[in-house]
């Protein structure tokens, strides 16, 4: 059982915590975020990919006990003008126009003429074309800090038992959206400041001066009332970073490696929930993993959404993530290892099934190393959009760490089984002969889990793969590759296509 974290290779620092754990979907991740921002005195310091101003926080039984729902501006403008003394800082992603349909336009505007003085907004552009920034994190006061893959937007907000029929589950305009499961971790202690430390230099390469977040952190104490507890004294960072990020001239693909190194340490189970998986180096790391034919079976289970989230995504992650989970399925076939590709689903009074997407993003070995975060298993994620992921890791004797790791998994596979009884979570519990059981209900009526149809692209779109067998070419660990990959090949689909506008050009004249 060799160790995995390793500082200055495939994490950026291990930090001592008080307290850390996971908190589960979006209700419990709000709602802890409302309760850590009103006890804060100093500061608020919020990262993100998306923020949406009217996300209300609180929803049904939540907003009756706080009385309000607060709305995420009008919730942290008010925060600033009841404490004099407080700053709130909100990063956010100057998305692409890719997303335009989804964002608020003029929200840096708003902010700056609407609201508070002590309430700064900015928008902060990806250090490389094609990029964005992707690190969802909050730090407050330098004591509690929240990191995984979750924004406060629009559309994320759900409850653990994803029924079909929610009536909180919908947006501030009225609509519904569909089910949503992700993660989010909080931790309280040293950690916080660390990562206030990284907030503080990614906001001053997009505004060029300092926030004021003091170092020590504020007196009092946060309760939080955590999903998951784990119980663990240290928790590891991992980025991945342009060096445009962070003002320096090396960038960092620390998340990239430490998913490398847990597939390669893996002994009995690699646990994988992830909105996509389509990164090659990631695949190969499987692949190298099964083909040692000098160690033990793995029981390799691989949580994913049903469909890719949009057309982009679809034509160019989707295509890939379809060849890649394939050639997986053919290796575990070969080599003697258990491999399940799952998705969950509720089903409507009608029969009409409803898929959870799958939003989280998290990777579990042998019920001993956890991480979770904003890294996706494609491309991007591991070569060039900044990421941030948080890691613990229970050495031989840590009995109580391993326990609480070994608890989440089993709680998320009864949340997406639908199967949560004392009898139900030991049969989970059990690794050897998992993917056969999780097999089992999937084939059944009475679960909520579904084999994954493996198949990423609607029908309508189908014949591009003809075209593109690789897919559109907008998932590179490089942004260049992208660019490099459509114009190197002088048959390339790319090239061909110049080709003929420079010969239309010529015969024009």
């Amino acid at each position: 059982m060799k160790p995995i974290l390793k500082i200055g290779d495939n994490c950026w620092k291990i930090s001592p915590v008080t307290t850390s754990g996971l908190l589960v979907d979006g209700r419990d991740y709000y709602r802890a975020f409302y309760h850590a921002a009103r006890s804060a005195e100093r500061y608020i310091a919020i990262s993100g990919w998306q923020f949406d101003s009217n996300v209300a926080l609180l929803r049904g039984a939540d907003a009756q006990a706080a009385g309000e729902e607060a709305s995420l501006l009008s919730f942290l403008n008010g925060l600033c003008e009841k404490k004099p003394e407080l700053r709130v800082f909100i990063l956010a992603w100057d998305f692409s126009f890719v997303y335009g349909f989804d964002r608020e336009w003029f929200l840096h505007w708003y902010v700056h003429w609407m609201t508070h003085e002590s309430l700064k907004f900015s928008f902060d552009r990806a250090a490389v074309y094609d990029g964005s920034h992707h690190q969802k994190f909050v730090v407050i006061d330098g004591k509690i800090a929240f990191v995984g893959g979750l924004d406060l937007c629009s559309s994320r907000w759900d409850e653990r038992d994803h029924r079909v029929e929610n009536p909180l589950r919908v947006n501030s305009d009225g609509s519904p959206y569909r089910s949503f499961h992700d993660l989010q971790s909080y931790h309280v202690g040293p950690v916080a400041r660390e990562l206030a430390g990284l907030f503080k230099a990614r906001w001053k390469i997009a505004n060029g001066e300092d926030p004021d977040l003091p170092a020590e952190p504020a007196d009092g104490r946060t309760e939080l009332t955590p999903t998951l507890p784990l119980g663990a004294q240290r928790v590891a960072i991992s980025r991945t970073h342009h060096c445009a990020v962070c003002g320096g001239d090396k960038t960092f693909r620390e998340i990239r490696q430490l998913f490398l190194d847990a597939i390669d340490a893996a002994e009995h189970l690699i646990y994988i929930e992830n909105q996509y998986f389509s990164s090659e180096a990631l695949y190969k790391g499987l692949l190298h993993r099964m083909a040692n034919q000098k160690r033990s079976p793995l029981e390799i289970v691989l949580m994913i959404a049903k469909d890719a989230e949009g057309l982009l995504e679809q034509l160019s992650i989707g295509i890939a993530q379809n060849r890649i989970v394939r050639g997986l399925q053919q290796a575990a076939r070969d080599n003697g290892h258990h491999l399940g590709i799952y998705y969950p689903a509720s089903v409507a009074a009608d029969g009409t099934e409803l898929p959870t997407y799958i939003h989280s993003k998290c990777l579990l070995v042998d019920d001993r190393f956890l991480s979770v975060g904003s890294a996706n298993m494609n491309n991007r994620s591991m070569g060039y959009d900044t990421e941030l992921n948080v890691s613990w890791e229970a050495k031989r004797d840590d009995r109580e760490l391993a326990h609480s790791i070994a608890n989440v998994r089993v709680d998320l596979l009864a949340e997406h089984s639908g199967r949560s009884d004392d009898q139900a979570r030991q049969a989970l519990s059990r690794i050897e002969g998992l993917v056969e059981h999780l097999s089992q209900l999937a084939n059944g009526k009475s679960s909520r889990l579904r084999h994954h149809p493996l198949e990423s692209i609607s029908e309508e779109y189908q014949w591009v793969t003809t075209v593109l067998p690789d897919g559109l070419p907008f998932d590179s660990e490089r942004s260049e590759e992208a660019y490099e990959k459509m114009a190197t090949k002088e048959d390339s689909f790319f090239s061909r296509g110049v080709m003929s506008l420079k010969s239309w050009l010529l015969n024009s004249d």
